[in-house]
């Protein structure tokens, strides 16, 4: 699976997905200092001591998100280790987070936020409200419809996106298998889609709260989301086999399965729990606001024409990805669970130092005039700063002492050293990947867009 993408349904990037380091002074642009008007805030943007602190309030949102992440994967680990039940667990999750990295945060970022920003910048709020209210229709019925889908045609999409489960009846047979990993992933793909439809949701409350610059609530809720699985977990553990902490290799398969369900069943519960946190505070800072599913509400079909090439972009990405869920679906079982695990550890500086300062850049970006180039061009490059610091040192750590920190993060239960070796192995590969990229220049960013 390609590591940058958002396989995850956390709320971040993005995806997955999902990334701030405290911010620093902003410099000039070379060539000269900027002019005065340039320098000085833009009407109505926020006070320079707020726009200074939104990084850090998303960032410590994040963190707190990200350590119970990190805590849900370590208990996914000890319960499943590395293999049938593990893969079963990351396609049930992965193949319905198409609908979110298709219709969440990312597409919501480049389409919503820059209209509702905009109008709350020009003082209109209830007609703010009122293209909330449309956005929010027309999502709840168009991921409804979807979700739908996915659960009738779980079957047919679970055999398209992981070939090599189909086998499986004959491997169990055959004693090569403990379970039938595409049964089990159909059964649970059904449970996870309505889960993802219910983030998609959750990212349009994300994007009317960042854009009235409420920044830690919607990053800090999907910690909710990850006590909702770990409790599933070891509460299930807890019923049926008495010592949630005892797991070992002896014990049964149905148990096990028990407890695959066990996490999509709370994964569903978090799902609602995210969401619905967030909806005391919309309902405080949003004025206006009317459930409609018209497109002739102001700003409606400019949303919808600007999401449609996000859109397309973003599937384009998402064959990459799932062509590598495909291949790891023929390789033995492991594979895929040993891609989620990697897969974790390497986004998370990138969550956490990119995600931060990307989203609490972006609504003051949209509130810059497109024509003053100077502010715009100042703050991405600050940005850019900021998120290099800190992930490079982190990526190198990750080539030096990945051994170590996979070990230290995930080997309990049924996690073996065997295991630790193989998933290093998998995130020094991921690493090595994005060192080897090319960073943007400086001129991919003399023009703005602020639209």
């Amino acid at each position: 699976m390609s590591p940058d993408d958002e396989s995850l349904p956390e709320q971040s990037a993005p995806g997955d997905a999902d990334t701030g380091t405290p911010p620093g002074e902003a410099e000039a642009p070379s060539g000269g200092s900027p002019p005065a008007e340039a320098a000085a805030p833009q009407q109505g943007s926020a006070p320079a001591g707020e726009r200074e602190s939104s990084a850090s309030t998303v960032a410590t949102g994040i963190f707190s998100s990200k350590i119970t992440g990190l805590i849900r994967e370590g208990t996914f680990s000890h319960f499943f280790g590395v293999g049938a039940h593990a893969d079963v667990l990351q396609t049930a999750f992965r193949i319905p987070n198409l609908l979110q990295n298709l219709l969440g945060e990312g597409t919501l970022s480049a389409a919503f936020i820059p209209i509702y920003s905009r109008m709350i910048e020009e003082g209109r709020e209830r007609e703010a409200g009122r293209f909330a209210g449309a956005i929010f229709g027309l999502l709840l019925a168009l991921v409804s419809g979807l979700c739908l889908l996915g659960v009738l045609l779980a079957d047919p999409i679970v055999t398209v996106l992981a070939p090599g489960f189909a086998d499986d009846a004959a491997k169990v047979a055959a004693g090569e298998l403990p379970v039938n990993r595409h049964v089990l992933t159909v059964r649970t793909v059904q449970v996870i889609f309505p889960m993802t439809g219910v983030l998609v949701l959750s990212a349009w409350a994300l994007g009317v709260l960042n854009s009235h610059r409420r920044f830690f609530l919607p990053y800090v809720a999907p910690v909710l989301w990850n006590i909702a699985i770990i409790g599933g977990l070891f509460g299930t553990a807890f019923y049926v086999m008495g010592n949630p902490l005892s797991i070992t290799d002896a014990v049964a398969d149905a148990t096990v399965t028990n407890l695959l369900f066990a996490a999509c069943f709370g994964a569903l519960a978090g799902g609602v729990l995210q969401f619905l946190v967030q909806l005391p505070l919309m309902a405080k800072v949003m004025k206006g606001f009317r459930f409609s599913l018209s497109t002739k509400i102001e700003g409606v079909r400019e949303a919808i024409y600007a999401a449609g090439p996000v859109i397309a972009g973003r599937g384009v990405y998402q064959l990459s990805a799932f062509l590598d869920q495909v291949l790891a679906s023929l390789i033995a079982a492991g594979a895929l669970s040993s891609l989620r695990y990697a897969q974790t550890l390497y986004l998370l500086p990138i969550s956490l130092f990119g995600l931060s300062v990307a989203a609490s850049e972006l609504p003051e970006l949209s509130r810059l005039k497109s024509e003053n180039a100077d502010p715009f061009l100042r703050r991405v490059n600050r940005s850019m700063r900021q998120m290099m610091l800190m992930i490079v040192p982190t990526m190198i750590g990750y080539l030096a002492l990945g051994y170590l920190v996979v070990g230290a993060f995930y080997q309990r239960g049924q996690f073996a050293p065997n295991n630790t070796w193989l998933v290093y192995l998998v995130l020094g590969g991921y690493t090595t990947r994005s060192a080897s990229r090319p960073r943007p220049s400086r001129a991919c960013c003399r023009t703005p867009s602020t639209r």
